[in-house]
């Protein structure tokens, strides 16, 4: 990396990140939050004044890249700092600020995000989650689903609808819901993806909450929602870069040692022209979250849009790519559990669905970028 791409600081940030990482075992992913978070690595995009580190999503992305980089992870990055501390941050109350920021920075407490529906997925224009008042409280009604570590977050932060009075039309709101509030209800999903945070149906029948739960301006629900969309579609970006990277090394590793004919398998460009394009590939996308971050953190939210899809979208197909080439480069021992390689083939196909899927995110490119019609 060169000084106009990484500086000084990111690069030693890197490092002890690395090495922090690789040096955790990977068996026990709530205390490796804590620990994380005592070294100011979890909320190092948070404000100082609530105990953050002061740095912003390009930090954030970082710590994570390099955390997947190690084989270890942590999938409620995303979710807690990232969409919720960045929400919270940006737009909530200062008595919101005050209760979650230092906790969330800490690692006390987490918060999971809920937006996701059975009947419209990320668009949050079907959303049918509603809110309406009830004197000075909200009442909230929905489902969600495919929320995920609701049952280890301590509040999940609720994309609802409510009714403009102006228009009569539903426009989006944010609403924080502890976890063992009335009404609140969570069904755990079934799911083949072998992953330490649980993917959960939600189901809000009447959940009253306090005035004080909505976080925000309620008339500007659509720019908070997407000020925490887009360092999703970021951190999504590190999260599969990371993966991919850890995947490629472990084929790297393989190939260089394993010799058939007298000859480490890594000399043939059978072999090692696949592995070089894969490192091609993630480099590629990196450059463009790097991108998508520096844009976000100047406080550019339109160009910061379009370069976080992209980046989501070239991190999904560079991850995919690269953990399928590094499971074939081991042949039947990319299968085994000994070089756990075999349970990324799964986890990698996430990269390329969610948040939002490479089809939506070609939608966004060819209708706002390229300004082509809708087919919808």
């Amino acid at each position: 990396m060169t000084p106009l791409l990484e500086s000084e600081e990111h690069t030693s940030l890197r490092a002890a990140v690395s090495a922090f990482a690789r040096s955790h075992p990977r068996t026990d992913n709530r205390q490796f939050w804590q620990d994380a978070a005592k070294l100011g690595y979890i909320g190092v995009n948070l404000p100082e004044a609530y105990g953050g580190g002061g740095g912003g999503i390009t930090e954030l992305s970082l710590v994570l890249e390099e955390m997947g980089a190690a084989g270890n992870p942590l999938l409620m990055m995303i979710v807690s700092p990232a969409i919720c501390g960045t929400v919270i941050a940006r737009f909530g109350t200062e008595a919101q600020k005050r209760e979650w920021l230092p906790a969330l920075a800490d690692g006390s407490r987490l918060m999971a995000f809920g937006i996701t529906e059975p009947d419209a997925g990320s668009n949050s224009h079907r959303i049918t989650t509603t809110a309406r008042r009830d004197g000075t409280d909200w009442l909230l009604t929905g489902r969600k689903v495919f929320i995920s570590g609701v049952d280890i977050a301590d509040a999940t932060l609720i994309v609802g609808r409510t009714e403009d009075a102006r228009t009569g039309r539903l426009k989006p709101c944010l609403f924080i819901v502890p976890r063992d509030t009335p009404g609140f209800e969570r069904r755990q999903l079934d799911m083949e993806l072998n992953a330490e945070e649980k993917q959960f149906e939600l189901t809000l029948d009447d959940v009253r909450l306090p005035a004080e739960a909505l976080v925000g301006d309620e008339d500007a629900g659509l720019l908070q929602l997407f000020a925490g969309l887009n360092p999703e579609r970021v951190m999504t970006a590190a999260f599969g870069i990371g993966m991919g990277r850890y995947a490629l090394t472990r084929a790297l590793d393989y190939a260089r040692e394993r010799t058939v004919w007298k000859t480490p398998i890594g000399a043939h460009q059978a072999i090692a022209h696949p592995l070089a394009q894969a490192h091609i590939e993630l480099e590629l996308a990196r450059l463009m979250m790097q991108k998508a971050a520096h844009l976000y953190d100047a406080g550019d939210d339109l160009a910061a849009g379009e370069a976080a899809n992209m980046a989501k979208y070239a991190a999904g197909e560079a991850c995919v790519k690269a953990v399928d080439q590094a499971v074939h480069t081991l042949g039947g021992n990319g299968l085994t559990r000994e070089f756990g390689l075999a349970r990324l083939i799964t986890a990698a196909r996430v990269a390329r669905i969610a948040p939002v899927s490479r089809e939506m995110i070609l939608n966004y490119v060819s209708h706002q970028t390229l300004g082509l019609p809708k087919s919808y």
